[in-house]
């Protein structure tokens, strides 16, 4: 008991400490956090609740572990904002993942992301097919933004004229060379079906393709392992 009365010191001292800190820093929507952020308020949070319950530490300590390590990141946050070139470094950059409709497996790489991870994101911003994107970004927080091609932009009132037409969904067939037998079986299209849809387009063999996707009364959608991915330095 006679430690209860100093730990509710110490607490109502280290919440303090923490708000004070966050105020200081300046306010971040949580979207907005890149990896380094998280792990910086994860390693505070530690920090802050082992000198609650270490014995031997009291307040003194606790302000001093807030205070250096506030310190700390307000310096990576003046660094950030007067040398532009540090950015990269302790922020993170965006990385294209998608540049005029083709997927950059090399940028997925680095940002270790495979297509099912590409196309949850891209459902997330109500884009359901590879083949809607003209651009998609990874920012550096793991967000990804999407510019579509024109004729999946959104229209407004005015340009609604044409009749209302159905929607359909569309389904990864391929995926780094393997076919994907679960997606053929529930849209009942067969083994033969798909190797004849590759040798229309010049494939002899699924291995040969990186990501095959289908969309009703459209053509297959391919994209091979070596198609040139590379993109222009701008």
């Amino acid at each position: 008991m006679e430690s209860m009365l100093p730990m509710l010191f110490e607490t109502l001292f280290g919440f303090a400490a923490l708000f004070i800190l966050t105020k200081v820093l300046g306010k971040t929507q949580m979207s907005q956090l890149t990896p380094f952020d998280f792990i910086a308020a994860i390693v505070m949070g530690e920090l802050v609740g082992n000198a609650l319950f270490d014995k031997e530490a009291g307040l003194f300590e606790i302000g001093y572990v807030v205070v250096v390590w506030g310190v700390l990141l307000y310096m990576v946050e003046i660094i950030t904002q007067k040398f532009k070139g540090t950015r990269f470094v302790l922020e993170g950059k965006p990385s294209i993942i998608i540049h005029k409709g083709k997927l950059i497996r090399e940028e997925m790489r680095k940002n270790k992301i495979d297509i099912g991870e590409v196309l949850h994101l891209l459902r997330a911003k109500d884009t359901f097919s590879i083949q809607e994107v003209e651009y998609a970004i990874m920012e550096s927080n793991g967000t990804l933004s999407v510019l579509k091609k024109s004729e999946y932009q959104p229209t407004t009132k005015a340009d609604i004229k044409a009749p209302s037409a159905d929607v359909n969904l569309s389904a990864t067939l391929i995926s780094d060379g393997e076919i994907i037998n679960d997606n053929l079986q529930e849209l009942h299209l067969s083994i033969d079906w798909l190797y004849n849809e590759l040798k229309k387009q010049g494939y002899e063999k699924p291995e040969d393709v990186f990501y095959a996707e289908y969309m009703k009364d459209k053509p297959l959608f391919l994209q091979s392992f070596i198609e040139k991915q590379g993109r222009k330095k701008e």
